[in-house]
């Protein structure tokens, strides 16, 4: 059992899932994308779960995202019909998390990165716990913010959201709990004890408030002034030029931001900017179809593979991204990324109603 990749158990009035690859910080493969799908179809239609926990295995990750390396090696091997179908039943899954119709409740401690994001954020209830490290990095590696960013990172107040998208920085508890990605903080050492009181029959709300504490401070609080004047911009030139200014009349913060989204993929900063920009009218389906209409092309590219290549591959050298600046970008290929598919469009079935 403990070889498992991912455990399914009930226990009491839970279904409880652990995300069970410690060593590889917790990480989705297909595998585990299509056992959670089908557990929480079965789930639904069973009167005696009235609730599902999740929880990463280990305590360094609840989750650090999907298996990067095999998604590359597919890509080069030209296998983009393997990588869209994981992307496919990934996008899925994330929705019907989003339209569950029982509580779903996700312990968030440790790294929440990726797609580790995509099965906790669309839950009803997300915990943050002491040692919580949530980032969404796929402009760093040339991909792009996806597992429903598109829905849940505008959502978050003021220029919050697009920053974390962008720039692929780090946050704990505080901030998590200030952009709505966790709905309520609870100490790490706590962890279990609210794990064996979501057991037992009753409110979910009530037994998570008895655990619960207030947030911790959300230390990206300092700088919403520059957050929300910059992040605010209508493209990513504009963005850059807002922050290069804030940075010449005194502030490092700026300069520091301006000097992080120069070194990821221009590519990826100017799609994931037009995510945000959209992405606050959408559904959690509309979302959705709109990463995988970009996800198709993304898989394409070739920044991509140089940004998987520097980060993970070889590490032999910085990324090469082509073009090499954000003021390069042909606003046509960005238009390009989020025009329809046609008949390859992202499809959703409905899942069984409790």
């Amino acid at each position: 059992m403990a070889e498992r990749d991912i455990i399914f158990e009930r226990r009491g009035a839970a279904g409880r899932v652990l995300l069970n690859r410690p060593k590889a910080l917790n990480a989705l493969t297909p595998g585990m994308v299509r056992e959670l799908a089908a557990a929480l179809d079965e789930w639904a239609g069973d009167d005696a779960i009235e609730r599902v926990v999740v929880r990463g295995a280990g305590d360094r990750a609840f989750c650090a995202g999907g298996d990067i390396r095999l998604i590359y090696d597919q890509g080069k091997s030209g296998d983009h019909v393997g990588q869209l179908a994981f992307w496919r039943e990934e996008y899925q899954l994330n929705r019907a998390i989003a339209r569950y119709p029982k509580p779903y409740v996700a312990l968030m401690d440790g790294f929440v990165m990726g797609g580790g994001a995509g099965v906790s954020i669309h839950g009803s209830h997300r915990i943050a716990g002491d040692r919580l490290g949530f980032a969404m990095p796929e402009v760093s590696i040339g991909f792009f913010p996806d597992v429903g960013a598109t829905f849940f990172l505008p959502r978050a107040p003021g220029g919050l959201g697009a920053y974390l998208g962008l720039t692929g920085a780090r946050i704990g508890a505080g901030d998590a709990c200030r952009a709505g990605i966790a709905t309520a903080y609870v100490p790490s050492a706590s962890f279990d004890a609210l794990e064996e009181g979501l057991e037992a029959s009753g409110d979910t709300d009530a037994i998570i408030a008895g655990l619960a504490r207030p947030a911790p401070i959300a230390a990206l609080d300092a700088h919403r002034g520059v957050l929300d004047e910059c992040f605010g911009a209508p493209d990513a030139v504009a963005l850059l030029a807002r922050l290069d200014r804030a940075a010449m009349a005194g502030d490092a913060f700026a300069g520091e931001t301006a000097a992080t989204l120069r070194a990821k993929s221009p590519t990826s900063v100017a799609i994931g900017l037009r995510q945000m920009r959209v992405g606050s009218g959408l559904t959690i389906e509309e979302a959705l179809r709109v990463e995988f209409r970009i996800v198709s092309r993304i898989c394409r590219m070739a920044d991509f593979y140089e940004g998987i290549r520097a980060a993970i591959i070889d590490r032999s050298q910085p990324p090469r991204w082509n073009p090499s600046t954000i003021a390069a970008i042909d606003p046509a290929t960005i238009d390009a990324c989020f025009a329809p598919l046609g008949a390859d469009e992202l499809t959703f079935a409905e899942r069984r109603a409790a």
